[in-house]
């Protein structure tokens, strides 16, 4: 059974009384096939209740859910014989991004993108997503290797932020990101971004300065975390429903103010209850876009990129 956020509780006992009812109809010669079929029309129609007025709040919640698809759900559905390249060639390797040559439906690219883990050990590896300064210089050499080679790339966003530690801060965190940055402007191949979950600060839009970027439904980017920006506001985490709301984080709110350039539809639920539609869905949106971009020369591409993000917030 799905794991249930907090505002998911009305569904709870009915997807309990329905999995109840499936062992028995298959212990047992008793049809209640009908019963079933009731209770599941009847969670069908309390899903679309909840997802259709959901809170900003509601939705940090399930871009964190531990259940939505991450980054190498997506490589294996999405992209063929792909190879992980590792390391920044300056400190080591980096395993909260991961990033490597394949074929996405027939084209080959540089894909890369932030992995959270699954389990406590993987999240540990991982740093539940949260790269070092390593990280991003890691980045920074295949966006080089991309551009030198004519491979789109293609990057995959689901982080709370750059690591917050002393070690990741002594090895020049806020320069490895602005370098990072800098290289999303300076590459003249096709560039496209997805915010899959999480899309946190600087850690965030390090990968993501692309010439097309794209948010799933439920997924959040922000210049702050709701509970840092509490923290920050009200002194307090416990205001972190107030800051999710005054951030404007949702993909409906960043379409609106033209940072984001489409959202792309989830399976009624939540990505975390249908990952392979989800990662189909989000297949289908980078393969129109790439191969529509895949038409333009480089000078137009570096172009448009530079122009798109140069005039954000301006007057």
């Amino acid at each position: 059974m799905t794991i249930l956020l907090d505002f998911e509780e009305p569904i709870k006992a009915l997807e309990t009384k329905i999995l109840e009812l499936k062992t028995l109809d298959s212990g047992s010669n008793m049809n209640i096939t009908s019963e079933i079929t009731k209770l599941e029309a009847k969670c069908q129609a309390q899903l679309v209740s909840i997802y259709s007025n959901l809170t900003p709040w509601q939705k940090v919640q399930i871009a964190r859910h531990p259940e939505r698809p991450q980054f190498l759900d997506y490589i294996k559905e999405l992209v063929t014989d792909f190879t992980p390249l590792s390391g920044d060639r300056v400190f080591g390797e980096d395993p909260a991004i991961i990033g490597g040559l394949g074929v996405f439906r027939g084209i080959p690219c540089m894909i890369m993108g932030h992995q959270k883990g699954t389990d406590m050990e993987s999240r540990k590896h991982h740093s539940f997503g949260m790269a070092k300064p390593e990280g991003y210089r890691k980045a920074v050499r295949l966006m080089d290797l991309a551009d030198r080679f004519s491979l789109p790339i293609i990057t995959l966003v689901d982080t709370a932020g750059a690591y917050p530690g002393i070690e990741a801060e002594e090895r020049g965190q806020a320069e490895a990101i602005a370098r990072s940055i800098q290289k999303c402007l300076e590459v003249s191949v096709p560039f496209i971004s997805v915010i899959i979950g999480e899309g946190g600060s600087g850690g965030a839009i390090a990968l993501a300065v692309a010439n097309k970027v794209f948010m799933l439904e439920n997924s959040v980017y922000s210049v702050i975390s709701p509970e840092g920006c509490a923290s920050i506001l009200w002194k307090s985490r416990n205001n972190a429903k107030e800051a999710a709301t005054a951030l404007k984080l949702s993909a409906q709110d960043l379409f609106d103010l033209k940072i984001i350039d489409a959202i792309i539809k989830e399976p009624l639920g939540g990505a975390h209850r249908s990952k392979i539609s989800t990662i189909s869905f989000v297949g289908d949106e980078i393969e129109k876009n790439l191969r529509t971009l895949m038409k333009q020369n480089g000078e137009t591409l570096l172009k448009t990129r530079r122009e798109k993000f140069y005039q954000m917030g301006s007057l």
